[in-house]
């Protein structure tokens, strides 16, 4: 029962260097990380993410080629009803959907387990599509930060725990729902 959770910010949203710290794509070597030939990448599972630099942040704000996007009611619902529409398209149900101003979480069955790139970068095209048909006024150059986190859930205990966090665990959210309860919020 292959089945990812799928998280991915909306453009300019929770850049490097943010305060709340960030995974990203850096490759260096920390003081406390082994002596290795080899350069460490930070933004795999399990690592720490980055400490808040400020300067960081500055750097990542002026390199935007936009201003960030802020996602609202409509645009969520928007998001929903082509999340769901890619979902059956591609044969892969969802089974839980969270959108916050900020970011979107999913959790997907996916039985053809597809690549983690394709697989997140379907729903983020097809959502972008959507996006610049429903909200002519702001179609923005990009909705979504680059790739984004796939994590592959184990076994049915990790789906449920995955579903809950969704579901249950969002602060803030425009739209939650799931495939047991339907529409929550």
């Amino acid at each position: 029962m292959p089945a990812w959770l799928l998280t991915n910010t909306f453009y300019g949203q929770w850049l490097p260097g943010d305060e709340r710290g960030s995974v990203t794509s850096v490759r260096d070597r920390r003081p406390d990380d082994q002596v290795s030939d080899k350069r460490i990448e930070h933004d795999l599972r399990g690592t720490a993410p980055e400490p808040p630099r400020r300067g960081l942040e500055r750097a990542s704000l002026l390199r935007l080629k936009h201003a960030p996007i802020s996602c609202t009611v409509v645009m969520a619902e928007t998001l929903f009803r082509q999340f769901q529409e890619t979902a059956t398209f591609r044969k892969r149900p969802l089974w839980a959907v969270a959108i916050m101003w900020n970011h979107m979480h999913m959790v997907v069955h996916a039985p053809d387990d597809p690549a983690p790139d394709r697989l997140l970068g379907d729903f983020k095209a097809y959502g972008s599509r959507a996006l610049n048909r429903a909200c002519s006024e702001q179609v923005a150059a990009r909705w979504w930060t680059d790739k984004g986190s796939k994590r592959k859930l184990g076994d049915d205990a990790d789906v449920a725990a995955a579903i809950h966090y969704v579901t249950q665990e969002q602060p803030e959210p425009l739209l939650v729902w799931s495939l047991r309860d339907g529409r929550i919020i």
